[in-house]
């Protein structure tokens, strides 16, 4: 049998491949570190079906959550078919579905306000309002950079992510703070939130000047992520509107299937509408 030894040129081959698929930039840079975690482990030995399930194996006995283990092995196994290695292909991880959110990095909308008050009072504006923005609009971290003045005057942004546009409405007192902002700051075009240097502002800025936050606010550092802000909102919107299909919608979901994970109620707050129906007398 040929071997199929892994080499950083490949890798690079594999990356153009991604980026030509139009895959997300998020997408793209979570395979190639899977990719190149693997071949860290590798050693040097050609890949075969058996070291495949070995690299399993070994995700295993380090206690990462299923979803992880399975988003590593898709990286895999996505790289693996590029090259006609298919026989080295690897199965995801069964997962029964699961019924409650864990409520250990689950972000109350009190502990958002913390948040809020805390960046306000360090003096810090702008992730003041990136953070409100994130959270009234339920927006990925990587679509931050469509929120431009110009949208500011329309009233929505045009948001293109994988592949797909849908509209992002902005309430009048988000679109009238960015605005003041902007004229403090002197952003007369272009993307509202940018570093120094005046590039759109990424996930990791954002994540560690939350971070810094997290102490001063009393809240837990592993709840504290930009992407919970958008999960934030949709717990809350959903809750006010009960309607799962429009929230689908709002967050660009194709799917309601995900939807229903971001909405998922923790168990202590199950228990508590149990304890409600006063059943057990």
């Amino acid at each position: 049998m040929e071997d199929h030894k892994l080499t950083a040129e490949m890798i690079a081959e594999y990356d153009k491949h991604l980026r030509l698929e139009e895959r997300a930039p998020g997408t793209v840079e979570k395979y190639l570190r899977d990719i190149r975690q693997f071949a860290v482990w590798l050693d040097g030995r050609a890949i075969t079906k058996e070291l495949a399930v070995a690299w399993k194996e070994y995700l295993l006995s380090q206690q990462y959550a299923p979803s992880t283990i399975n988003g590593v092995l898709a990286a895999l196994n996505g790289l693996f078919c590029f090259f006609g290695w298919n026989e080295c292909r690897v199965k995801p991880l069964k997962r029964q579905r699961s019924v409650f959110r864990s409520g250990e990095r689950e972000l109350t909308r009190g502990e958002y306000l913390r948040l809020l008050d805390t960046a306000k009072r360090a003096g810090n504006e702008r992730l003041y309002l990136v953070m409100e923005t994130l959270c009234s609009t339920g927006m990925r971290v990587s679509e931050l950079r469509f929120i431009t003045v110009e949208t500011l005057e329309r009233g929505f942004a045009a948001v293109d992510c994988k592949g797909k546009q849908r509209t992002v409405l902005l309430t009048k007192r988000l679109r009238r703070t960015l605005k003041e902002y902007c004229l403090r700051r002197g952003i007369r075009s272009g993307a509202v939130f940018v570093t120094r240097t005046g590039r759109p502002l990424d996930r990791s800025n954002i994540w560690r000047e939350m971070q810094a936050l997290c102490e001063r606010a009393g809240v837990d550092a592993s709840k504290v992520f930009p992407h919970n802000l958008r999960h934030l909102f949709a717990v809350l919107f959903y809750n006010e509107e009960k309607d799962i299909a429009k929230l689908a919608d709002l967050l660009g979901h194709a799917s309601i299937e995900t939807t229903r994970i971001y909405i998922m109620e923790s168990s202590a707050v199950h228990a508590q509408r149990l304890e409600r129906l006063g059943l057990v007398i």
